[in-house]
């Protein structure tokens, strides 16, 4: 093979160059594209041959010119590919519209109901779907039509059919075009076979049919070959948007809305299927054992590993719907859902066999994917890769294939795989299901008693057979673990009370059996609190959280959380997905998965009680300005590219002390001189309200409470930035009451540009140091604390944490005093810090006694944590006297040194 372009040993090459010699030329130097397609065809119309045959001939000379490019100059796989979808492409719009305008001509146009022309749309699955067609493939289609009804005859009226008809005759004449062998070979092999009903449906399906189709008869594998599905022709339906319709009527079955684990066993049987078919056909031919594509390590088990990830997870992050597989793997990454150096092997796999599989096929482009058995043509496919012997092509070969037969059995191999060796169909029976009575027998006390109420119970009945299966043997490995110490009998029962009201969703059985490393998380979970199992109950997806153990060590993060859900948003307005329901929807899910896996790490023991109100705080913040700028982007009446508008929030997240289910307590401003701001900025708040507190199926965000507004809730939603900073002031008839500004102490700018921040900030200090009598101070101090007093009065022999004398709040209002009495003369304690860190500067400043501040820090730290874990066990927050004695003690001592002390 030296002396000669490596191309040369091609027999197919060698074919066409002796047969087009004389035409080679008409197709313009380069790689071959759609212009230059056109241009070889026009050419060979004009030396005299018809359509079918211009057409065939120039998909040879496409051929030749692309295994000169492939073997010759090391061409990229990308363009090789590429270069054939568009060789399909221009030979189905060719022959799309050739035929139609036959068919129009004796039965005239297809016409909708509504007069207008019905039209054909040529869906590309598979690889031509995903712009991966190879050298020598064949073409998966499915033909759907817009609408039914009736073509409108010819010229005479004669000729009427019903747009099926019409259609199916179109489908026929394309195939003949495209697909029939003639004395110039053909353009592509055509398979049917995917279209609704296989080889017995009809050869063209209206939109309404496949919707229907799709809806109760489409299959699991369906999902699958649906996800790279692609109108391909005609090119004048995709530019004008039409076929949008067939997209909204695709995406939803192949994306479902939540995290869908069901398709892991039926892309088992699919596979087995596929495995058995590959081993029968070598049966006697040991020789097609070395099937690149079908063989174990193979392309497809590449394709199948990205497509099942996409499947189960593309319904909640749209930014994983992509076509192709080498497009794919990076999105994968950038989700989470695969370690980068797992998708550069696989990448460089795809890559590498891809390329074996053109070799193959450019030796006599025939469609087949098994290593020739011919040295000369092993060696032939070694040099054209770059490798000195046909040994060393094999052994990376075998490499790239065990790194992907791995990773394709990591993945299909999970709980079901390992505890049900028969389940997977194929020549294998399945194991018999085992029934309850056996399963109650394997189960300790409380736990058999919780299960024994779903033997006659409705949803249990209810489940479908596999459904019910999978749910015995959650049980029994939850029992196993039981015995064995992983888990414990509380946490079992309590996996019962959170799964019954699942039962209908039988995606999450499917999760749990399929992923052991979640089902043992969250019997943890389950064990360690009450208040994650209610949570779960209300947003049971964010399970899949607990796939990995990773989060466990990390911290939120603002940025990471607001840069993917702009990502997902600009995913979802790319498909024109981005409706207001699918976007409250997307930001209700990404909340309630950061709050889970906060909720986790704090119960796992990794964030102490200030770390997790810090991260709950910076996730409402996050919220807040996400939230903002959508709607500010979808607000009709918005005068401006960005709103001059702010949010200061109070209470726990103006303090950063948010917790688990805390509303926001929130105002608004606006610093805008248009005279339309405040009606646009009045609806910019009022839509932000909606989005933040409406309740989808995926639930809320937030509850909102403005109360702390100028005027409280007799005030306006949203006011001026002067107005607010007057009424703060003390400006005019209009003022803030002492209690509004104990609020200040604790207010902080989470959203706005830095010229309001810094006027915020400096309104803030203005409040707080203003000039004050301390003694009305005090007595006005004193006077809300005893109404809040009245308002929860203790109960005998109980200790409230929160209200009781000597709990939180007492020691919330001695701070809030000392800040609003001695800021002016001791700045130092302007900043919100929070309570802890301002009682410690206010002993080492003088204004408490030695030890008295210290210890009062201490006991609010430990009253907060005792009212931590009492919301995580939803119990209430007191506690039976004398327990937290000293923390009382300490918290009363401080109050008297202030309020019934010498001090200022």
């Amino acid at each position: 093979m030296t002396g000669l372009a490596l191309s040369a040993h091609s027999r197919f090459g060698q074919r066409i160059r002796r047969r087009f010699e004389g035409q080679l030329h008409l197709l313009p130097p380069g790689l071959p594209g759609p212009a230059s397609m056109t241009q070889a065809c026009a050419a060979l119309r004009a030396m005299g041959m018809d359509s079918a045959s211009a057409l065939r001939t120039t998909r040879q000379l496409v051929l030749e010119r692309l295994l000169c490019l492939d073997c010759d100059q090391q061409a990229p796989l990308q363009q090789v590919t590429q270069a054939m979808t568009d060789l399909a492409e221009f030979a189905l719009n060719t022959a799309c519209s050739e035929v139609e305008l036959a068919l129009d001509q004796t039965h005239g146009a297809p016409i909708t109901a509504a007069g207008a022309r019905a039209q054909l749309w040529i869906v590309g699955m598979g690889k031509l779907g995903a712009r991966e067609l190879n050298v020598s493939s064949d073409i998966d289609l499915i033909y759907v039509y817009d609408e039914d009804g009736e073509t409108a005859g010819d010229a005479q009226g004669r000729g009427r059919i019903s747009n099926q008809e019409y259609f199916a005759k179109a489908v026929r004449a394309i195939y003949s075009l495209v697909g029939d062998t003639t004395e110039h070979g053909f353009v592509f092999r055509v398979d049917l076979a995917l279209r609704p009903n296989g080889n017995s449906g009809p050869p063209a399906v209206s939109l309404d049919a496949l919707e229907q189709y799709l809806h109760v008869q489409g299959r699991e594998w369906e999902r699958f070959a649906w996800l790279k599905s692609r109108v391909v022709a005609p090119t004048a339906c995709v530019n004008d948007g039409s076929t949008l319709a067939l997209r909204s009527v695709v995406m939803p079955f192949v994306f479902r809305r939540y995290l869908d684990y069901s398709v892991f066993d039926s892309l088992r049987v699919l596979h087995l299927q596929i495995r058995e078919h590959a081993s029968k056909r070598s049966a006697g031919h040991p020789e097609r054992a070395n099937d690149v594509k079908l063989s174990r390590g193979g392309i497809r088990e590449i394709e199948f590993t990205v497509q099942l990830l996409q499947v189960v997870r593309a319904g909640q992050f749209p930014e994983l719907r992509t076509r192709a597989t080498l497009s794919a793997l990076p999105r994968l990454v950038k989700a989470g859902l695969m370690p980068a150096s797992t998708a550069r092997a696989l990448a460089e796999a795809y890559v590498f066999l891809r390329q074996v599989e053109h070799r193959i096929q450019y030796l006599d482009d025939q469609q087949t994917h098994v290593l020739p058995t011919q040295d000369q043509d092993l060696a032939w496919i070694a040099s054209t890769m770059g490798f000195d012997s046909a040994c060393q092509l094999l052994h990376q070969l075998d490499a790239h294939r065990e790194v992907v037969a791995e990773e394709f059995d990591k993945l299909l191999g999970g709980g079901a795989e390992q505890e049900c060796k028969g389940c997977n169909g194929g020549s294998q029976k399945p194991a018999a299901a085992p029934g309850f009575d056996d399963v109650l027998e394997q189960l300790p006390d409380q736990f058999r008693q919780r299960v024994a109420s779903w033997r006659e119970h409705p949803r249990v009945l209810a489940l479908k057979e596999e459904s019910r299966t999978r749910l015995l043997r959650l049980i029994v490995r939850t029992a196993q673990w039981v015995r064995e110490g992983r888990a414990t009998e509380a946490a079992a029962v309590r996996l019962v009370d959170w799964m019954e009201p699942l039962l209908r969703r039988e995606s999450y059985l499917a999760l749990l059996l399929e992923r052991p490393n979640v089902h043992e998380r969250l019997l943890r979970l389950l064990d360690a609190a009450r208040w994650p199992a209610r949570y779960l109950l209300l947003h049971p997806g964010v399970i899949d959280e607990l796939a990995s153990a990773d989060f466990l060590d990390e911290r939120f993060s603002a940025s990471d959380f607001e840069h993917e859900l702009d990502h997902r948003r600009a995913a979802l307005a790319g498909t024109g997905e981005d409706d207001d329901e699918t976007l409250l929807n997307l930001l209700r899910r990404a909340h309630h998965a950061e709050v889970f896996r906060t909720l986790a790490r704090d119960v796992e023991g990794k964030l102490t009680v200030e770390a997790v109100a810090d991260d709950l705080s910076s996730l409402a913040e996050a919220v807040l300005r996400v939230t903002t700028r959508w709607c500010w982007s979808r607000l009709k009446s918005k005068h401006r590219a960005t709103p001059q508008f702010a949010i200061i929030a109070y209470g726990k997240l103006g303090g950063k002390e948010l917790g688990y289910g805390s509303d926001l307590d929130i105002v608004f401003v606006f610093d805008d001189v248009d005279e339309r701001a405040p009606e646009v900025y009045a609806s910019l708040v009022r839509k932000l309200i909606n989005w933040l507190t409406v309740k989808t199926g995926e639930g809320d965000l937030y509850e909102i409470d403005t109360a702390l507004r100028p005027n409280g809730n007799a005030g306006l939603l949203i006011t001026s930035f002067d107005a607010y900073a007057n009424y703060q002031q003390q400006r005019g008839s209009n003022t803030a009451w002492t209690w509004e500004h104990q609020a200040m102490t604790r207010a902080r700018f989470v959203l706005g540009n830095d010229g309001l921040r810094q006027r915020f900030d400096a309104v803030r200090t203005a409040v707080i140091a203003a000039p004050r009598q301390f003694d009305d101070l005090k007595a006005e101090i004193k006077a809300m604390r005893e109404k809040l007093r009245s308002a929860h009065p203790d109960k005998a022999g109980l200790f409230d944490v929160k209200q009781s004398p000597g709990g939180m709040i007492d020691a919330e209002f001695v701070m809030q005093y000392l800040v609003l009495s001695q800021s002016a003369q001791h700045p130092e304690l302007l900043a919100n810090l929070g309570n802890i860190a301002l009682l410690e500067r206010a002993e080492v400043m003088g204004l408490l006694p030695i030890g008295v501040g210290h210890a009062a820090a201490s006991a609010y730290r430990t009253l907060r944590q005792v009212q931590h874990r009492a919301r995580l066990n939803d119990e209430p927050y007191h506690v039976r006297l004398p327990q937290l004695q000293a923390e009382r003690d300490a918290v009363l001592t401080l109050w008297q040194a202030v309020f019934d002390g010498a001090l200022p």
